[in-house]
């Protein structure tokens, strides 16, 4: 109901709407209308009202509100269905809830603030209320779930696209870790429930610190951690953000629906910072360690290593770029 307010009151643009009108159009009573109106502006909506006139959206706030996201969104898949939260342990967890239930392709899961969020290798993400975007999107692909890891280069991208847009310069360290000065970012987890010959979902979630001040990090992350107001020197608008992140994902999971992911791991190699490096790469299971130069991506997204040895694929694994200091 307060979705279809907030449409009233953006097609009468600045023309006040009486209560009355709002009530008729929508099938309810004007204390009904008052009611979801009192709701909106504790929400953040600055909503003007005149006696014997109505009311007037003045300004709409930069908050986490599918009525926010949606407004001018235009996707065909990607936030066909979007559910907003306050607060969440993590919008991972309950993606897959939904998914597990039935959730529709590209439903969107957002939260302005989450108390268990993780990232890859079981890490935990730093997600405070109302300065970053932490949501997660629930897909059906048709593709084999082997194909399913090079979701997270897919987000990865959709993510340096937005950033684009915005004026900063984006950098991808494989496989999917969005850095600037070395620190990181943006944090991309994909899930899937899979059968031997076809995925039942997958959930790619994304964290990305929009508006976090550098002693906003808990002391043992600002070592290792930024955001992209201190990237950009200014904050950004959230909202708009969010919505490039999702028009991006949309347009690149159709191309990858018709000509698989050759597109992507194209774009991700023009955003690379690990391409051309030398690194170091730390094995997921053994702990293997070994040092070479990054050479390219293979078409399963695998990280090619030219070591000393011979090249060496890494699928997983925890890889670092030589520093400038030239010590590791």
């Amino acid at each position: 109901m307060r979705n279809k307010i907030l449409q009233i009151l953006r097609q009468s643009g600045n023309k006040y709407i009486s209560g009355e009108d709002m009530a008729e159009k929508l099938g309810v009573s004007r204390a009904a209308v008052w009611k979801h109106i009192k709701e909106m502006r504790s929400q953040g909506y600055n909503i003007e009202s005149l006696a014997r006139n109505g009311y007037i959206l003045r300004e709409a706030p930069d908050a986490m509100l599918s009525g926010e996201i949606s407004n001018g969104l235009e996707t065909k898949t990607i936030g066909c269905r979007i559910i907003c939260h306050e607060e969440i342990d993590s919008t991972n967890n309950e993606a897959k809830r939904l998914a597990m239930e039935g959730a529709v392709e590209g439903t969107v899961v957002v939260a302005e603030s989450q108390t268990g969020g993780k990232g890859r290798l079981e890490r935990q993400f730093f997600s405070p209320k109302g300065k970053g975007i932490w949501f997660s999107v629930v897909l059906r692909p048709k593709f084999l779930p082997q194909e399913a890891p090079k979701c997270t280069l897919m987000a990865a991208v959709a993510v340096a696209r937005a950033m684009t847009e915005f004026g900063l310069k984006p950098g991808i360290k494989w496989p999917n870790d969005l850095l600037y000065d070395n620190k990181k970012l943006v944090g991309i987890l994909t899930e899937m429930s899979a059968e031997m010959d076809g995925i039942n979902y997958i959930v790619i979630g994304t964290g990305i610190n929009v508006n976090i001040a550098p002693e906003e990090f808990p002391e043992e992350l600002r070592d290792v951690a930024t955001s992209l107001s201190q990237m950009k020197g200014a904050n950004l608008p959230r909202v708009k953000f969010l919505q490039a992140v999702l028009r991006a994902l949309d347009d690149l999971y159709a191309k990858v629906q018709v000509e698989g992911f050759a597109p992507v791991l194209k774009e991700w190699r023009q955003y690379s910072i690990t391409l051309g490096q030398e690194v170091k790469v730390i094995g997921v299971r053994d702990g293997e360690v070994f040092y070479g130069k990054a050479a390219d991506i293979d078409d399963e997204g695998a990280l090619l290593v030219d070591t000393a040895a011979g090249r060496q694929r890494v699928l997983a694994g925890d890889v670092s770029i030589r520093p400038q200091s030239g010590k590791w």
